[in-house]
């Protein structure tokens, strides 16, 4: 394939995923269609065709643009500084993922549907992406906590990215949801993504401060 039409191509998919993320900015993910999209760029909506199969391809290509944009974050902690300590890191952390809260919705609410509805080829370039975001944290933990083994790698891996796919429904509470737990008598702590991520990280990572 010419340079030109790699560049042509790469370019149209970053305007159906950009469309398809100012989109979710304002509806749900049930709600928008490809037609919704199609009519956010500047070409055909059937030329979306040529790149997407399905609206939870483009959501997936949506979420591995996140993810990546999460890795160049952690790769930036770890590149400017030497030493953190648990609580400097923590807030570091927390603030990556302040800035991901699109990530977070598509991990918490729509990821079964987007990959149970998307091409295996897909699939894996996604995969790959999460694989290199699993690996970027690492080398940050293992760069400013280098008292922690592999077993204790692990673990905060087991720990601390089931919790992700909890903090935006956790922070995110819908009008309705909050009258539901008013009427319920149920407490709304207030909270936040940085407040609650750094908090956790903060806790499972003091043992292994310098």
């Amino acid at each position: 394939m010419p340079k030109g039409s790699e560049e042509l191509t790469r370019a149209r998919e970053d305007e159906i995923i950009s469309a398809c993320a100012a989109l979710y900015e304002t509806m749900g993910f049930k709600d928008i269609t490809l037609r919704d999209i199609g009519e956010k760029t500047s070409f055909t909506r059937t030329s979306i065709y040529n790149y997407f199969q399905t609206k939870e391809e483009i959501f997936l290509a949506l979420l591995q643009r996140e993810h990546e944009a999460w890795i160049a974050d952690l790769e930036t902690i770890a590149r400017e500084h030497e030493t953190l300590s648990a609580a400097a890191f923590a807030d570091a952390l927390s603030r990556t993922l302040e800035k991901r809260e699109c990530m977070l919705k598509l991990m918490s609410m729509n990821l079964y549907d987007m990959e149970g509805n998307s091409r295996l080829e897909n699939l894996v370039a996604f995969k790959r992406v999460y694989a290199a975001a699993l690996e970027a944290l690492r080398q940050c933990l293992r760069r400013f906590f280098p008292a922690m083994t592999e077993a204790d790698l692990l673990e905060f891996r087991y720990a601390f990215f089931p919790f992700l796919f909890g903090v935006y429904p956790y922070t995110n509470a819908t009008e309705k949801q909050k009258a539901a737990m008013a009427l319920a008598a149920v407490e709304v702590p207030p909270c936040t993504i940085h407040s609650i991520t750094k908090s956790l990280t903060e806790k499972l990572l003091r043992p292994f401060e310098r």
